[in-house]
């Protein structure tokens, strides 16, 4: 319990800095300059805090309570960054990646070269699947990042759960599309979703709970 406090309270301030570098990065990325606002980082911190007490709360050790915060709170970052701007930055992609690699290496140093194939195959099987989805649709269907952020959920789950990732985020997807219609919001098939947001919850789950099935 005293972990859980420990890492909830860490996470007060990491949403706090989550809050201010989200909009630091969209305005390098073009956007139009915004200011952090009270309710904004309140409310991204109280997000970040509950993250790290769920971390602790469903890890077996201190350790892997930490890998499990820290991988959430990078999971908020690219969250935030992709909801509001449909936009996955390589500065946020990549050490996914590297982390995810560390922390087999530091909880499991026996499943190093699984993650490392399932970092590879994250990349190319969400590659493949724009590629596709460009070829038959005449435009693209996914963002140049969620490549990426497919190779940091193979390497923080290894190859076997990159199936759950995928199931978990089509479901939490449908979620949004159908919270918009039973609160009579269109929903066509030409809207945009941010799909790295729906990644995120994949990668989170699958990370603690384990894949589907296995």
């Amino acid at each position: 319990m005293l972990a859980a406090v420990g890492i909830g309270l860490t996470g007060l301030m990491v949403g706090l800095g989550v809050s201010r570098a989200s909009l630091w990065l969209a305005a390098l990325d073009g956007e139009p300059a915004r200011a952090a606002t009270p309710g904004r980082d309140i409310a991204l911190g109280l997000f970040a805090g509950g993250l790290g007490v769920w971390a602790a709360l469903a890890s077996p050790t201190l350790m892997f309570a930490a890998a499990s915060a820290l991988l959430a709170w990078q999971l908020l970052m690219l969250a935030v960054v992709d909801g509001e701007n449909f936009w996955l930055p390589d500065v946020l992609t990549w050490p996914l990646v590297v982390t995810g690699l560390f922390a087999a290496w530091g909880l499991e140093p026996e499943a190093l070269a699984g993650r490392g194939l399932g970092a590879a195959v994250g990349f190319a099987s969400l590659s493949a699947i724009g590629w596709l989805y460009r070829r038959m649709r005449g435009r693209d269907g996914l963002g140049g990042g969620d490549p990426f952020l497919m190779a940091g959920a193979g390497a923080w789950v290894g190859w076997q759960g990159l199936a759950s990732v995928m199931l978990w985020a089509g479901i939490a997807g449908l979620s949004l599309v159908l919270a918009r219609r039973l609160t009579g919001k269109g929903v066509s098939g030409g809207d945009a979703l941010p799909f790295g947001v729906f990644l995120a919850i994949g990668i989170w789950l699958t990370w603690l709970y384990g894949p589907l099935g296995l």
